[in-house]
């Protein structure tokens, strides 16, 4: 025979129950914990979409004044678009995302996107002959790979090939 009253349940079943109360409770804990997380993340990434965003200002700053005085001296507007440009290349650069204007380099698919080929007469076979569009970034951190017309040895024609 057992020693517990008639009302109580058994040992094994309070255990359970035990259990039961604190697996509820750490799962309560655990959502709590989750969601805390993820409102911290929401205010982190808005923090720094807000500190990149600030980076741009200037740019932004400087493209506003030289359309203002785009009609009173158009070369003054050319030099300070360069400006602005030099400076948009900057801050890309500060963010960890470099322009790669790699004409001459030796051709890399991780790096580069060849869109056409030409006879290597100007450039080595195997090299970048032209940059049509530039990469950014180096390393793992890239945006974009350059879109590039890669050098080749001199080879016959593809009509004279077919025949």
């Amino acid at each position: 025979m057992t020693s517990s009253t008639p009302n109580s349940p058994p040992p094994n079943e309070e255990r359970a129950d035990q259990k039961i109360a604190e697996l509820e409770d750490r799962l309560l804990r655990a959502a709590a914990d989750m969601e805390n997380l993820r409102k911290r993340v929401a205010r982190e990434v808005e923090r720094e979409r807000a500190n990149i965003t600030a980076v741009w200002l200037p740019v932004v700053d400087n493209l506003e004044l030289a359309l203002r005085h785009a009609k009173a001296d158009p070369e003054a507007v050319l030099d300070g678009l360069r400006v602005v440009y030099d400076q948009a290349l900057e801050v890309l650069e500060r963010l960890g995302y470099p322009r790669q204007d790699d004409e001459g380099a030796a051709f890399d698919p991780a790096r580069h996107d060849a869109v056409a080929t030409v006879p290597a007469t100007t450039a080595l076979p195997g090299t970048v002959a032209e940059v049509v569009r530039p990469g950014y970034g180096a390393g793992e951190r890239r945006l974009r790979p350059a879109a590039v017309v890669v050098a080749t040895q001199d080879a016959a024609p593809e009509s004279a090939k077919d025949s």
